[in-house]
């Protein structure tokens, strides 16, 4: 896969912090390439309309591209972190194709072409390269596959009472919040914010040790990449001469 020019190593090594949770791939994986199936069955059958209404637009585009900027606050005390990038997803023919393009405040590029997931670290000089069939058992690389889906893994509820409270009529928008049903998940919950069109336009996932992380979408494209060999060649990554490739 890997030109001889880099530098292989097959180590364990201690996977860095990424800038991204995976959660939030394996979030909006689910929604662009898993079946519809609503949350538990529970009386919010507002919050029920809103979920099956974003599956829906989701499970019917072809891609999907959008902008991104990230806050990250680590429990109480903690130091914000921030960043922004870009992120692009295509329903290819053959498997699904996905490219993060974390540009500030360090580069990091984090690509999937249906059979690796591998994650760059220019600061650190290294690219980790992770098979599929390593993944499985973990609850968010399911969704991150397309095999998980919102009535497996997660429960529907109103979003939380300071969240919800957060919004205005002007900003025509809708909240719902999903729990993870595995109590081992790292996620506590994560809230999603859906405007008129279906589309979520942030997301915020807390986990359990009170660390939370906005995503906040703009710019968003649909269905304009197409699905062509010159437009697959956008989802591969060559990491610079003297980059160390692990292989777990």
């Amino acid at each position: 896969m890997f030109k001889n020019r880099l530098l292989v190593s097959h180590q364990k090594v201690p996977r860095p912090t990424y800038s991204i949770p995976l959660i939030i791939f394996a979030f909006l994986f689910s929604l662009l390439f898993s079946t519809y199936a609503c949350a538990e069955e529970i009386e919010n059958k507002t919050e029920m309309l809103v979920a099956k209404r974003l599956q829906q637009r989701y499970d019917s585009m072809k891609s999907l591209s959008f902008n991104f900027y990230q806050h990250t606050t680590a429990g109480v005390g903690g130091r914000p972190k921030v960043g922004e990038g870009q992120a692009r997803f295509l329903k290819s023919t053959r498997t699904a194709f996905m490219r993060w393009d974390y540009l500030a405040p360090e580069e990091q590029v984090l690509t999937s072409d249906g059979e690796f997931f591998s994650m760059y670290f220019k600061e650190l000089r290294q690219m980790i390269v992770t098979p599929a069939k390593n993944l499985e058992s973990d609850i968010t690389y399911s969704f991150f596959t397309g095999k998980g889906t919102l009535k497996k893994d997660f429960f529907l509820y109103p979003a939380d009472a300071n969240i919800a409270a957060e919004l205005v009529e002007s900003e025509k928008r809708q909240i719902i919040k999903l729990v993870p049903k595995k109590t081992q998940s790292q996620v506590q919950d994560i809230h999603v914010w859906v405007n008129t069109n279906s589309l979520i336009t942030r997301m915020q996932i807390r986990d359990h040790f009170g660390t939370i992380t906005v995503l906040s979408l703009s710019d968003i494209e649909i269905d304009s990449i197409a699905d062509t060999i010159e437009s697959l060649k956008d989802f591969s990554f060559t990491p610079p001469v003297g980059t160390e490739i692990i292989k777990q």
